[in-house]
């Protein structure tokens, strides 16, 4: 009887991800306002990278402040238990940024031999490169700590890995649904992601290789001339696609390709196995 309370009280408090959502989405626009940021920024096809590291860094301090309360008040532990332990991870931290960065440069160079973009430049701002690197930083910790860190976590209470997994990855695609140029593909791929980026934390309960994959996939996505979700923003590397279609991914981007879907199937089965056999929780 108490073990199937405990799983009851799991499903239930995963359902709090939409409060952190709901109210650090509202935080950062009212921060917006009050530094005279026009609010369109956030909703435009075009990131302003300025604008989007104010939006999501006010968003994430109410993020932290609501898990530290949940944390406390309900889940009776310590913030750091959603995931934050440091001990042993460096390694993954690591492995999570080369992954991302292997993908991305794989799949410019495979869509480029094929023809599905065309090169057209490139150009180097530092400037723009670090603003990028601030922003997916904070996008990445974001998603995490809500889709993984508190979501994931509490649904793995109350249901098997697979289940949770296909929760939790299910909102995280929902959350994209109003990008630009979002497609049914892109979201069925958003989703694939949410279990890419899942599988570690079934095995290990952290959040630092989730959260150096999800920059990695972003970051490095954007630098290689990607749209990220639908949205474009700064990138070293300048392409047209001569076609839109679903093999180059069109106005959404990458991850609206079926190479994507490819990639992060294959992606998946790598980490499951990998943290299947090493992914032993370090506290």
């Amino acid at each position: 009887m108490i073990k199937k309370v405990i799983n009851h009280r799991g499903w239930l408090k995963s359902l709090l991800f939409i409060p952190l959502l709901v109210f650090s989405q509202i935080f950062g626009a009212l921060v917006l306002l009050l530094l005279g940021y026009d609010l369109t920024e956030i909703s435009s096809n075009v990131m302003n990278e300025s604008v989007m590291i104010v939006f999501e860094y006010s968003g994430l301090v109410i993020v932290m402040i609501l898990i530290w309360l949940f944390m406390k008040f309900i889940d009776k532990q310590p913030l750091i238990e959603i995931g934050f332990q440091t001990q042993g991870r460096s390694k993954e931290i690591n492995y999570g940024i080369l992954f991302g960065l292997f993908i991305m440069a794989f799949a410019f160079v495979f869509l480029s031999v094929i023809g599905e973009i065309v090169f057209l430049n490139y150009s180097l701002d530092f400037n723009q490169i670090l603003l990028s690197i601030a922003l997916f930083i904070g996008v990445s910790f974001f998603e995490e700590i809500i889709f993984r860190g508190y979501m994931l976590k509490n649904l793995l209470e109350s249901f098997n890995p697979f289940v949770a997994l296909l929760i939790s990855s299910l909102f995280f695609s929902l959350i994209h649904a109003s990008n630009p140029n979002v497609t049914s593909l892109g979201l069925c791929n958003i989703f694939l992601a949410g279990i890419f980026l899942g599988v570690s934390y079934v095995f290990t309960k952290n959040l630092w290789f989730p959260i150096a994959l999800h920059f990695s996939w972003n970051f490095f996505q954007a630098m290689f001339g990607f749209k990220v979700s639908g949205l474009d923003s700064y990138s070293i590397i300048e392409f047209m696609i001569p076609d839109n279609n679903m093999i180059n991914g069109g106005e959404f981007g990458f991850e609206s390709s079926i190479l994507s879907i490819i990639v992060l199937f294959v992606g998946t089965i790598i980490i499951w196995n990998y943290f299947k056999k090493y992914g032993i929780q370090k506290h």
